[in-house]
């Protein structure tokens, strides 16, 4: 038992060598068998490595789950309301006055609960560093969960810049000089989703990796 761990941990492996008997042999003797060692070289552990990577995985799908939830937390909750209205009129901005915010809002909650979703998966990659279905289903989900994040990203981030500019061509006024508490909190939900974007693409990029290492 020792022995063929001490193979094993050497890379050596002994291959039995049958000798030809000589002219000056004894007729009849049976041949003498000797042990022989031949070095087949040793392959780079690679289950360190990979279990590295499986617990950077981890920490970035925390992250990026905090990310995620800031953003649509901040978002869902932005409404403000100006202090002067008229008797017709009462001047008001909620992210639901605009369907890109909306967008926004369910793009995000969709990445979280599916970065809350994918923890098991990172834990087994962990694990078992060598196994490749785990990691191909969270590469996958992964570049999905990052195109959606990205497009409600640079959806919001389209109105953010109208609303804090405005465009003369078409006599779109800029919001925010009136609402100068919506549009910071709408501003720190885009770049929090950014930041989700960014995790996401070296989520993939890590996933990519190992599965070519493997």
């Amino acid at each position: 038992m020792d022995s063929s761990r001490s193979v094993k941990e050497s890379g050596d492996i002994a291959i039995p060598v049958r000798e030809v008997n000589s002219s000056k042999s004894v007729k009849g003797a049976p041949p003498i068998v000797a042990a022989t060692t031949v070095r087949l070289g040793q392959q780079p552990p690679l289950g360190g490595w990979k279990r590295g990577v499986g617990i950077i995985d981890l920490i970035l799908r925390i992250c990026a789950i905090t990310a995620t939830l800031a953003a649509a937390a901040v978002m869902g909750t932005t409404s403000q309301d100006l202090p002067f209205f008229t008797r017709f009129f009462q001047f008001q901005a909620s992210y639901d006055d605009f369907p890109t915010f909306t967008f926004f809002l369910v793009g995000n909650v969709i990445t979280c609960v599916y970065l809350l979703l994918s923890l098991p998966l990172s834990i087994v990659c962990i694990i078992r560093p060598h196994i490749v279905g785990a990691r191909m289903l969270l590469l996958l989900f992964d570049t999905l969960a990052l195109a959606l994040t990205m497009a409600a990203a640079s959806a919001a981030a389209a109105i953010v810049y109208l609303a804090h500019n405005g465009n003369p061509n078409t006599n779109w006024p800029a919001l925010c000089q009136q609402f100068n508490e919506f549009c910071p909190r709408v501003s720190g939900a885009v770049v929090g989703s950014f930041l989700a974007t960014a995790i996401l693409v070296a989520l993939v990029v890590l996933s990519a990796a190992a599965l070519r290492r493997n």
